[in-house]
Order: C-alpha cells, then structure tokens, then sequence
C-alpha cells in the first residue's frame, strides 16, 4: 500500500517539475571566441532597436512609361528587402474616361506590383486620377484617394493633389488631352502655349478645404509620434493661396517631418520650414533628354531614435549575387 501512494505521487511530481522549470537564458546576439584583448573589429553597438525600419518609395513610372523598368525595381525591391513601399503617384498612364481600358491598365500595375514581398501603399497622381471617371474606378478599386497610418509610431500622410472641384477637373483634363495631341505630333502647335501648359495646376494640383481639415484633424489627434512623413504627387507646397497645403503645413507646426513627391520627373532637394522637401525622378517614367537629374531610382529610409536616414539609389547600381542588374521579366 505504501510502495503503490509513491507511484500514484510521481506524475505530480513530474508535471511540478516542468511547470517551474526556468526557460533557457536567450543566447546573446553576437559571440567570439575571445576572452580579452585586442580585438580584429572596431566595435560591438549593433544597430539593433526594434523600432528601426526601413521603407522605400518608387516615384513616377508613367507619363511615358519605359518598358521593363518598374519589372526590374521589383525584383530589386525585393532584394533590398523593406518592410513596406510607398508610391508618390503615375502608376498607369490613364489619360481615357474609358473604364474597360482603365480597369486593363490597374489590372496590369496590380499584377506586377503583386509580386512585392512588402506591401505597397498607393498614391495617385495626375495619371491616376485626372477626371471624374478615373477617380471612380479608383475609389471602386482602392478606397480613399487620401489616407493616413502609423507604423511603429511613425505616422504617414497620403496626400491627393488632384483634389478638385469636379467642373475644374474636367476643363483640366480637355486642356490635357489638346496639349498631349501637339506632342504627339496629332496637332500643330506649341506645347508651352497650350492652355494646359500655362494652367498653374497642371504643375501643382490642389488640395481642397474639405482634405485640408481631414489631415488637419489627423495631424491634432497624433501630436506626440516620432516622426511623420507626407506623400503627394504633385508638390502642391508651392502653391501660396487657398488651393494649397498651407494649413497642413501649419498643422504640423514644428514636429519632425519630411515630405516627398513627384510629377516633375526631375530630382530635386528643396529646404522649406526647415524641413526636407524633395521630388523625386522617375522609376520608369518619360525623361527629358538632357536633363541630369532625370534617373531612374528607388529612395530607401531607413527610421531611427535620431530621424529619418534617405539614401536614393540609382536603379543601375542595384546588382544581384551574380553583379548584373536584375532581369525585371514579370509573367
């Protein structure tokens, strides 16, 4: 009787036993073999915080797109590994009120951008969004034209340059279409004396009262964030009266901010409010000839406890194991 009460005892000591067993202390990160002494590497403050992360930005690869070169920004893309990517509009070339021949344009954007390991947050730019229908088709297909989020207590602001009212968006897009026939050779004329060519919001868009209070609602409601960045198409920042950003950019006050967008298809670096405001070239859009700043890139930022580091990396300095730049094909 008293050999048999031991046996009964000894599952619950078992089972005692594995509950208060103290886990494994996680192994350290980085280990050698050296106990003192000289050592053959020049520190060991590893850039390891949590809250780091990297994204990166494609810009314009419409308005003329090349052929393959947003294919192999891709597959770069992937070997550089960010955690999300952003856009800053000029994802399709649109330019038709025609939405079976819009929906062939998203539908094949989305099928190679479906190859992007990190997700890929939309902007939508003059081709994207320049009349009633194709703002449709994208509201049918994406949601809100302009958004925010946060990630990792960076907040991200999505901008809609192409904000306007919709009779003004039409007389924009038919001075458009005559000032794309001259350059086509369909009509005679000068582009620069087109009516398009001389509208100011050609090359700056608009951005309405009602997006002007949303984003300065967002902005009040995530006042203590680490850092917050603004994506826009076309840099509707130079505009000084009431169709430009100047109340978001009151909004966000002195907090730390850096601004992106494109259009132009010509990088350029501007300081405003002391902050960073830049526009970016092209990831397979038109390039003037002769024009220097007009390169194909992808940006890469990288977050930390100091700001935002921005590397812009040129497309054909982006090589694979074998040292060539990617082949870009996307079935």
């Amino acid at each position: 009787m008293k050999s048999s009460f031991k046996l009964s005892l000894a599952p619950f000591l078992l089972l005692f036993f594995f509950k208060c067993k103290v886990p494994p202390a996680e192994a350290p990160i980085f280990q050698h073999e050296l106990a003192d002494g000289a050592t053959p590497w020049s520190h060991v403050e590893f850039d390891e915080d949590s809250a780091n992360f990297t994204f990166a930005i494609i810009t314009d690869l419409t308005g003329g797109e090349r052929e393959g070169v947003f294919n192999t920004a891709v597959v770069q893309l992937n070997l550089l590994r960010p955690e999300l990517v952003m856009s800053v509009g000029d994802l399709i070339e649109g330019d038709t009120e025609n939405r079976d021949q819009l929906t062939k344009e998203w539908d094949s954007f989305d099928n190679r951008a479906s190859k992007l390991i990190a997700p890929l947050f939309r902007v939508g730019g003059n081709h994207d969004l320049m009349n009633v229908e194709m703002r449709k088709v994208w509201s049918d297909r994406y949601g809100p034209k302009y958004y925010y989020f946060l990630y990792k207590d960076v907040l991200f602001l999505v901008l809609d340059s192409e904000d306007f009212k919709e009779e003004k968006l039409q007389e924009i897009y038919v001075a458009r279409k005559e000032a794309m026939a001259i350059i086509r050779g369909e009509k005679e004329g000068v582009f620069e004396e087109t009516e398009y060519a001389k509208m100011k919001e050609s090359q700056t868009g608009e951005i309405s009262v009602k997006q002007s209070d949303y984003f300065r609602y967002v902005i009040a409601s995530n006042p203590d964030v680490r850092w917050t960045f603004v994506f826009l198409h076309k840099p509707v920042w130079k505009r000084e009266d009431e169709g430009g950003m100047a109340k978001i950019e009151a909004a966000l006050g002195d907090r730390s901010y850096t601004l992106f967008n494109g259009h132009i298809h010509s990088f350029s670096y501007t300081e405003k409010n002391e902050r960073d405001y830049t526009i970016l070239g092209t990831t397979g859009g038109f390039q003037k000839p002769g024009d220097e700043n007009a390169f194909d890139h992808i940006s890469l930022i990288t977050m930390t406890n100091e700001g935002p580091n921005v590397a812009h990396v040129k497309m054909d300095g982006i090589l694979d194991k074998s040292g060539s730049i990617p082949n870009g094909t996307i079935e």
